[in-house]
């Protein structure tokens, strides 16, 4: 059996390990050890492989930026950031028709800009709003699911930890990955608020209806979420400006919600331990699928299957819009069965050679960072897409009384708002590039 078949055998053992309900990151640790064992003939090169592959990937520096937006996160949920923020969308919201629910989605795209995780925004800002939405009559299917949508804005506006993972393995640009999501994570937020718009409008017993709030109560709500302003603007934008590097942002960040969160009474020496703690088991995690990823990219390059997957499709004439098209709609496929760091790391060093050789009409650059934000997108709307969509399980762990078929039901209707959106950025790149410096 040659390299290259090898290769190509590799990908349906792989997925049967992960049917078999073996954690992704196992599976591609061991297709990768045996794939490179195998391939490389030699024990001794193979464990020289081995020992090299493991150094390379944890002494990269990039990664650290990995650990401090995650304590990032985990201050920003005991720092009381989350409450201020729904209290400051509710109150210039609620008293519209889906106020409440509105809400929710505009305190989790800003929660979001400081958190970077989509399980994080959805299980802090469900704790918060979930009460509110049953308090004044929103279904449990309504509820559930625009807050397991709205969570996915927290890997949508940057920070993100899967963008940061996608600019290490195509080498580009963090700060300017983060400054290309901002406009797409926007329109996401506008894009649910529509689909709530329309859903309570078809059907008006999903949502009730609270008085409004006089306005010195809502300008006092909105003067209190200026920690959150002002940690999103000094790591975003420090990052962008070259004040410090995207990992020395990451830690300003997480000093900032330390401090806030330790101001606000919440931080005591317990709750700091187990935040490190969750931290520290977060990225464990998340580092264990990076190195399993990066044996088994490290087989696949030496099989030739990436190369040899470009030359076809370039071979084939295919249009570069129905490459982009077909990938695109194989992540939304296997985003029903994988979570989205899994398939970032399992897919990009296959598809993005792929796309990097195809003429879109701009430079390279552009093309990696445009074809980023698509990817993001996509795998995002896989958060919340039956049977394995994770925000839908957080949330539905956290309301036993809401049947997950009534959660499916409404979920479909932010599916269908995130697959409009996915089909304008493609149509319009300038929409996610506008952002860029020339």
């Amino acid at each position: 059996m040659t390299m290259l078949e090898m290769g190509i055998a590799s990908f349906p053992i792989l997925l049967l390990m992960i049917f078999l309900r073996a954690p992704i990151g196992m599976a591609m640790f061991l297709c990768g050890i045996g794939g490179l064992y195998f391939g490389l003939g030699s024990s001794n090169m193979f464990l020289a492989k081995l020992k090299s592959e493991t150094y390379t990937t944890f002494s990269s520096y990039s990664l650290t930026i990995i650990p401090m937006f995650l304590l990032m996160g985990q201050f920003a949920t005991l720092s009381g950031m989350s409450a201020a923020l729904f209290k400051a969308s509710e109150s210039w919201l609620g008293h519209r028709k889906g106020g409440v629910a509105m809400a929710s989605v505009g305190a989790c795209a800003g929660f979001g800009a400081i958190c970077g995780s989509s399980l994080a925004t959805a299980a802090t800002m469900s704790r918060v709003a979930l009460p509110e939405m049953r308090r004044y009559g929103y279904s449990g299917g309504f509820s559930t699911a625009t807050l397991a949508a709205g969570g996915t804005l927290g890997i949508l506006i940057p920070p993100s930890v899967i963008l940061v993972i996608y600019a290490i393995l195509t080498e580009q640009n963090i700060a300017k990955l983060f400054l290309a999501a901002f406009i797409p994570g926007i329109l996401a937020a506008i894009g649910y608020v529509i689909t709530i718009s329309i859903y309570v409008r078809l059907f008006p017993d999903a949502a009730g209806t609270r008085d409004p709030v006089p306005y010195a109560q809502r300008w006092r709500a909105l003067f209190d979420v200026w920690p959150v302003l002002t940690v999103f603007g000094l790591v975003v934008g420090g990052i962008y400006l070259g004040w410090f590097t995207p990992t020395e942002g990451a830690a300003i960040g997480a000093a900032g919600t330390g401090l806030l969160a330790l101001i606000s009474g919440n931080l005591t020496w317990a709750v700091f331990k187990e935040s490190l703690f969750a931290t520290a088991m977060a990225t464990a995690m998340i580092f264990f699928i990076v190195l399993g990823a990066g044996l088994y990219n490290s087989f696949l390059a030496l099989s030739q299957v990436p190369q040899e997957m470009s030359n076809l499709v370039v071979g084939q004439g295919w249009s570069p819009w129905t490459v982009l098209t077909v990938i695109l709609v194989f992540y939304l496929l296997f985003g029903c069965l994988m979570d989205s760091l899994s398939m970032i790391l399992l897919t990009i060093p296959i598809f993005f050679p792929v796309i990097s050789v195809l003429d879109f009409g701009m430079s390279a650059e552009h093309v990696a960072i445009w074809f980023g934000i698509l990817v993001l997108i996509v795998v995002e709307v896989g958060l919340i897409t039956p049977p394995v969509g994770m925000n839908l399980f957080i949330i539905n762990a956290m309301d036993r009384e809401t049947p997950m078929s009534e959660t499916y039901k409404a979920v479909l209707w932010f599916v269908g708002s995130d697959l409009v959106r996915v089909v304008i950025l493609v149509l319009f790149p300038a929409i996610t590039l506008c952002l860029l410096p020339s």
